[in-house]
């Protein structure tokens, strides 16, 4: 029983060890202004609109976190102090975070975010509604102009994103106003407008801001019983910003007003339309407003922001995001296998421990990874590094602990006894005899581990961890199929990479049993 103590003692310190040697890794620094956005294209853009309106008055180079998810994520990234400031809404605010029924002033919005060491500051200059909108040819054949008029089309198809279905002042309660009986699927806001445009959804939710509604020519269905708020563009921000960089604080409070509808349309459409990077639109739309040149001619033809598939593919972040792709895949397997082999060592010999371990690893591959990333962002406190590398750790340990326990059990009865015959310990044995001997299976489960990693690692961006899923959420939030190619292509390849590696160590491995 002592020896099973220590043998648990030690897998938990391996974990703890390997838990805390993160945090203390991912903890920044108090001298960087920490940036977030959604991920949807105009939080991107405002996003760098922020960073470079700060970065002449910061220390250091704010850092931005983009595409962090919907509300839910980007906001708990604030309360948690991974981010400092991001753009929201006003109607989200009151609505959505806040909770309140009816929407909310400035001033009693920042009275409920006091307490949470949170305020809203500096509104844009825009308001950025929500709305529903169709297809012009569809909405005249039928008659539709107003909500009220879309109620009374049961059969139509709605193509709402998760987030408003979800949403306080979204879809549930606009069908409740309106008497809707359609049941929406849901749908990436991203995709949302392929979709309306392929005739797949009949109505999909959109941002007013939105540059595709008039690229396709989708009618605004009139909110005819005020339903929406007004979403009003703020920075909602945590309040020791202020004392922390006083002078990047007074450069953001010089944005107050500085974009209107016009303009953030026009912002969007570069984006959308034009695939021009949000960096440049940012530094363009910064510069006409300080009366300097941008880099190209946003009405001209040919935009030099524009980029095509082989600039996005090898584009200036490929080696930031191969090296965060990296990190995140051979942390999380190497911490799996640091505590799943010697935690496989120990079960093996007591078939029923045994089995609720390996039970209990095999639920976890069960546990879709964007819920597996909301509970531990829920639990730790933190989005970014950490919790991306728990989450794929506790899916490399399976194949590992599998493959150990069957290396082990793959190892003949006479061995074990020839080693007690020899007077060997059961450690001994286990040291000198069946680890060797289940080497191969061990590695090949190792090997499993780290395929399922890399593949997995895309999704960490999710909640700001970087790597090469950072394209692919942008490639989603644009519609971009470049950009998705440019973020799969480069994961792909080092999962190639990896299996030649390892299709290396067991050739060696297999020469030396020969």
């Amino acid at each position: 029983m002592t020896r099973r103590r220590l043998a648990l003692t030690a897998c938990i310190a391996v974990l703890l060890a390997f838990v805390s040697s993160l945090a203390f890794a991912a903890l920044p620094a108090n001298d960087t202004l920490r940036i977030g956005s959604k991920r949807f294209t105009e939080s991107y853009i405002l996003a760098q609109v922020l960073a470079q309106t700060a970065a002449p008055h910061t220390p250091t180079p704010p850092s931005v976190l983009q595409g962090l998810g919907n509300t839910a994520i980007v906001y708990a990234a604030l309360r948690s102090a991974s981010i400092d400031v991001y753009p929201e809404y006003v109607g989200t605010i009151s609505l959505e975070i806040l909770k309140s029924k009816t929407p909310m002033p400035m001033e009693a919005m920042n009275t409920a975010l006091a307490p949470l060491g949170l305020g809203a500051a500096i509104p844009l200059g825009f308001n950025d509604g929500y709305a529903l909108a169709m297809r012009e040819d569809t909405a005249q054949r039928l008659g539709i102009a107003s909500l009220s008029d879309l109620a009374k089309h049961p059969t139509l198809k709605l193509g709402l994103s998760n987030e408003f279905i979800g949403r306080a002042d979204g879809w549930k309660g606009l069908a409740q106003r309106y008497g809707a009986p359609q049941v929406p699927v849901a749908l990436d806001h991203g995709l949302a407008y392929d979709a309306i445009a392929q005739k797949q959804v009949d109505v999909i939710d959109i941002y007013t801001t939105d540059a595709k509604i008039g690229h396709l020519g989708l009618r605004v269905l009139k909110d005819d019983k005020a339903y929406f708020p007004r979403y009003d563009a703020v920075l909602l921000y945590r309040l020791d910003v202020q004392q922390r960089f006083p002078k990047a604080w007074a450069a953001l409070q010089k944005l107050e007003g500085s974009i209107n509808e016009t303009a953030m349309i026009a912002m969007n459409a570069r984006a959308e339309l034009q695939g021009v990077a949000f960096d440049q639109i940012a530094r363009d739309h910064l510069a006409a407003k300080s009366g300097g040149t941008t880099s190209a001619a946003a009405g001209t033809g040919t935009d030099t922001g524009q980029r095509g598939f082989w600039a996005k593919l090898f584009g200036p972040d490929l080696a930031r995001l191969t090296r965060q792709h990296l990190t995140l895949t051979f942390l999380s397997v190497g911490g799996a296998a640091l505590l799943g082999i010697p935690l496989a060592v120990w079960v093996f010999p007591h078939p029923r421990l045994r089995a609720v371990v390996l039970g209990a690893t095999g639920l976890l591959q069960t546990v879709p990874s964007l819920a597996l990333l909301a509970m531990l962002i829920s639990l730790l406190g933190l989005i970014g590094t950490v919790p991306a590398l728990i989450a794929l750790m506790l899916y490399a340990l399976l194949p590992i602990m599998r493959n150990t326990v069957t290396g082990l059990g793959e190892v003949s009865a006479g061995l074990r006894l020839a080693g007690q015959a020899l007077g060997m310990t059961a450690a001994q044995r286990m040291r000198e005899v069946e680890l060797p001997l289940a080497l191969p299976t061990i590695i090949a489960g190792v090997r499993t581990a780290t395929a399922i990693a890399i593949g997995t690692a895309t999704i960490a961006a999710f909640i700001g961890a970087g790597g090469y899923g950072e394209r692919i959420v942008t490639g989603l939030a644009l519609n971009d199929g470049q950009l998705l190619l440019a973020g799969a292509l480069p994961a792909t390849l080092l999962a190639l990479l990896s299996e030649a590696l390892f299709e290396g160590v067991e050739h060696v491995l297999r020469r030396q049993k020969t």
